[in-house]
């Protein structure tokens, strides 16, 4: 059967995205993870990959179409001129289907992450029927890297909820309904339901009349999830940032679980099994209850559109990833470091040698392990982090007000109280006055 291609989300507000250009034919034979297209929006740019190996069939839009969310643009069918038939046009007294959903506008699960396939609902914040606005928060989510509280994004009635508390609901899943009027009976189910009722078991063939086929093999899943029992090469332990700070306060290691085989990533519920491991010597357990740092700096006087604008002209730096890679890689005080840009949507990785901005350069190679994130965030929603240590430092760039914040994390292992203010302060000064960091 064929395999849908869908519009995906990649914001916590996107109705649309727009098709920038096509990497692949129809009729073209494509690999699970050859990129497809690239898809944007009003704040990201992304390329789309083939979730399964066959061929590229029923493509239904073009370079330069807005696509609705959700909507079927493409199919990769296991055969070349396999096609999907069009759907029989529905009778003028066809009765609607028993799992019918109301009508109104469709809040689904938010993109928060660059490889991100589900996110977990936490908790509602709204209850069926209730009246919304749409900046009201509806629904607290959570990936492996951040729990973010989403809004409803319309003014109405909480008309259904598609999702419970602590299910995993794939990214671009409509997890609600906000209609116009208040709803008579408000639609309240699990999503495994919902899956099922919109997936159903393939009607029982003749076995007489042909031979079954071979069971198709499940298409391997790129994820950010490392296997289980098997630590990750760059040494990121994949957990919630609740759960980390609950570890980091109860003095517990979750690399005792990566060794014990637990898979990840870790949420809270893991941490019972973490405590029931054996213990550890004392020595080992000092080590993981060393406190994380965390240093957040007030920029109050940053205009980075108009230095972005100035580089590009005067200066021929092009890409403002490459700007935000060297302002911040110059506060490593390294002949030269690899520093990973993180916007919603993208990632980019560049060399940052010690001098200009003018040297700085994409990094081209295979799972490059950064020695420094630059997470920008502006924007986002997001207005304050706390998500803990990862593999390498962290600086978060949010908007405080009128003008910047800035955020560093990192463990006490990979910086010194005295090279975290540094990085912190550094950063933050040619964040204020990056014209004395350009030439």
């Amino acid at each position: 059967m064929p395999l849908d291609v869908i519009m995906p989300a990649l914001g916590m507000a996107q109705d649309t995205g727009r098709i920038v250009a096509w990497h692949k034919a129809s009729g073209d034979a494509v690999a699970a993870g050859d990129v497809l297209f690239e898809v944007e929006t009003d704040k990201a740019t992304m390329e789309v990959e083939a979730q399964e190996p066959g061929f590229l069939t029923d493509v239904a839009a073009a370079a330069g179409d807005d696509v609705p969310v959700g909507d079927v643009i493409a199919r990769i069918a296991d055969a070349p001129g396999d096609s999907a038939s069009p759907s029989p046009a529905p009778s003028d007294n066809a009765s609607p289907p028993a799992d019918a959903l109301p009508e109104g506008n469709s809040v689904i699960m938010p993109t928060l992450g660059m490889a991100q396939d589900t996110g977990q609902l936490v908790a509602w914040y709204k209850t069926p029927g209730e009246a919304v606005a749409a900046d009201d928060i509806l629904f607290e989510v959570e990936t492996d890297k951040s729990t973010v509280e989403v809004p409803a994004g319309f003014d109405g009635y909480i008309a259904a909820q598609l999702a419970e508390a602590g299910e995993d609901v794939p990214v671009g899943d409509t997890i609600a309904v906000i209609s116009a009027t208040p709803p008579d009976t408000p639609v309240v189910r699990r999503h495994a339901t919902q899956t099922v009722a919109n997936n159903p078991p393939p009607a029982a063939e003749d076995t007489d009349s042909k031979p079954s086929p071979p069971p198709k093999p499940e298409p391997e899943r790129r994820s950010n999830a490392a296997a289980a029992g098997t630590p990750r090469s760059d040494g990121r332990i994949l957990a919630s940032p609740k759960a980390r700070r609950l570890a980091r306060e109860q003095g517990l290691d979750l690399e005792r679980l990566v060794q014990a085989g637990h898979p990840q990533p870790y949420h809270v519920r893991d941490l019972e099994v973490l405590k029931a491991l054996p213990r550890q010597p004392q020595a080992m357990q000092a080590q993981a209850s060393q406190p994380a740092r965390r240093l957040t700096a007030e920029l109050t006087s940053v205009d980075l559109a108009a230095f972005t604008n100035w580089a590009a002209e005067h200066a021929d730096i092009g890409d403002p990833r490459a700007l935000l890679a060297g302002l911040a890689g110059a506060g490593l005080e390294r002949d030269d470091a690899v520093v990973a840009v993180e916007q919603p949507g993208d990632l980019r990785h560049f060399h940052v040698p010690r001098g200009a901005l003018g040297g700085v350069t994409p990094h081209d190679g295979e799972d490059p392990s950064p020695d420094l994130i630059f997470r920008d965030l502006r924007q986002a929603r997001i207005t304050t982090v706390a998500i803990g240590p990862e593999h390498a430092p962290v600086l978060t760039l949010t908007t405080c007000g009128e003008g910047l914040s800035l955020t560093l994390e990192c463990s006490a292992e990979q910086l010194s109280g005295p090279a975290a203010v540094t990085l912190l302060s550094e950063t933050a000064g040619r964040l204020e006055q990056p014209l004395r960091h350009l030439l």
